[in-house]
């Protein structure tokens, strides 16, 4: 397996799990450096706080999925991890020169994935399952559309960049009059950035967390009410849920919210957060005048310095729960299926604390297919990834008994109680 040629230098690669675990050792030029790599890949070794790959302050072993285009997924090492084996063993006085690492035939470089996104395993069992549990998945997605294979790799480049506390992620919402959508009556925003970053203290811990909500309210445009449409949204302007509402000459509101963008993109990437961006953005650009430059409707495939980008919930939880429709659920359906627990929607700055964590939830979590797994367990057929959900699960007004019990075959009978003449 090891070759004589070096491994071309790359800012990032990978190599399968299984030729790490099933092949390395067994290319190895000399015998006694066999059972050193042996022991410190053994599934039992990798899964222990003291094993040298294991990261401080992290409950387990990070690995990668790596998502090829043809939408299979595949368990990883970095290349920095199995340079830093190769050096172990040779500092500890394990192996008496630097052992040969696979050779670049075996190296999967950046450009050739779609996404690679860790996964963290601190159970031996569950390590030894997990190529297996991947080949299960894979079989899912072999007829998958290019629509859900997409929503799939936005999923796992979110989980990438929240894992990684990159940039700040700011999450707006408005409120238009609904019978004049030109007359904005709300903003609502919430945001968490990381200072810091991932750098690791004394005790374990990763980067300061720093969050913020707001609710903005334009002055001129108060009389105008809505609930027509929409009869939840009665009301709910002066119920924001976390913090004091701001009311605001239409002026001063755009100032803010351009205020408010600006600030939260100088800390490095600005991820603008969404649940169907297409009206805010419109209510962005024409209504309070904000201008993007660059701005980049798919995540990066791994963390940068800046920039701009768009991440829609709903498409989140699309790939999530394996749909390929372009009939998105709402806020409030994404919320229940994710089960957190939301008070008056329909208020902007409501509906962006939502969202966000709607967005936290899912990209702090496990990759796709075994979020899903978590969440909804064998909910999914054999063949398609799609959960099944029923029909009480989607509707919070179903009824508890509604399709428990067939609809008894009553003849039909008039106001008087007597039978249909058909009937007789």
């Amino acid at each position: 397996m090891p070759e004589k040629v070096p491994v071309p230098v790359v800012n990032k690669g990978f190599y399968r799990f299984t030729d790490i675990i099933w092949e390395w050792h067994q290319a190895l030029p000399n015998q006694e450096d066999v059972n050193p790599l042996k022991a410190l890949l053994h599934y039992e070794a990798l899964v222990q706080p003291d094993h040298p790959l294991r990261k401080p302050g992290m409950d387990g072993l990070e690995l990668y999925v790596g998502v090829f285009p043809n939408h299979e997924g595949r368990l990883l090492f970095s290349l920095e991890q199995i340079q830093y084996i190769q050096y172990w063993l040779h500092a500890m006085g394990l192996t008496k020169e630097p052992i040969p690492i696979p050779g670049g035939d075996y190296l999967i470089q950046s450009a050739d994935l779609e996404a690679s996104s860790p996964v963290v395993y601190n159970n031996a069992e569950k390590l030894k399952r997990a190529v297996k549990d991947l080949d299960k998945q894979n079989k899912r997605l072999k007829n998958v559309t290019d629509t859900l294979g997409l929503r799939r790799i936005v999923f796992e480049r979110a989980r990438t960049l929240w894992t990684e506390k990159t940039g700040t992620w700011l999450s707006m919402d408005f409120e238009a009059w609904e019978w004049d959508h030109k007359l904005l009556t709300e903003f609502g925003w919430s945001l968490v950035r990381w200072e810091g970053g991932v750098e690791v203290s004394e005790s374990g811990q990763c980067g300061t967390e720093v969050s913020e909500n707001g609710h903005l309210i334009v002055k001129e445009h108060m009389q105008y009410t809505n609930g027509h449409w929409t009869p939840s949204a009665v009301g709910a302007r002066e119920h924001f849920n976390f913090g004091q509402s701001e009311v605001l000459s239409l002026k001063d509101f755009k100032h803010r919210i351009k205020d408010l963008i600006q600030k939260a993109g100088e800390t490095g990437p600005l991820i603008l957060v969404f649940h169907d961006p297409s009206q805010d953005m419109k209510y962005l650009n024409e209504l309070v005048g904000v201008q993007f430059t660059n701005l980049n409707l798919l995540l990066p495939d791994s963390p940068r310095n800046d920039g701009t980008y768009v991440l829609d919930t709903a498409e989140l939880f699309a790939a999530l729960e394996g749909s390929e429709s372009n009939n998105k659920r709402g806020l409030e359906q994404v919320c229940r299926h994710l089960q957190i627990q939301v008070e008056y929607l329909h208020n902007a700055g409501n509906d962006a604390y939502y969202t966000l964590m709607a967005a936290r939830s899912m990209a702090s979590g496990e990759p796709c297919d075994a979020q899903r797994e978590r969440r909804w367990p064998s909910r999914s057929s054999v063949t398609e990834p799609k959960v099944n959900f029923e029909p009480w699960e989607e509707d919070s007004d179903y009824s508890d008994t509604e399709g428990l019990f067939p609809t008894p075959d009553y003849p039909a009978v008039f106001d008087d109680g007597a039978l249909d003449p058909e009937e007789e």
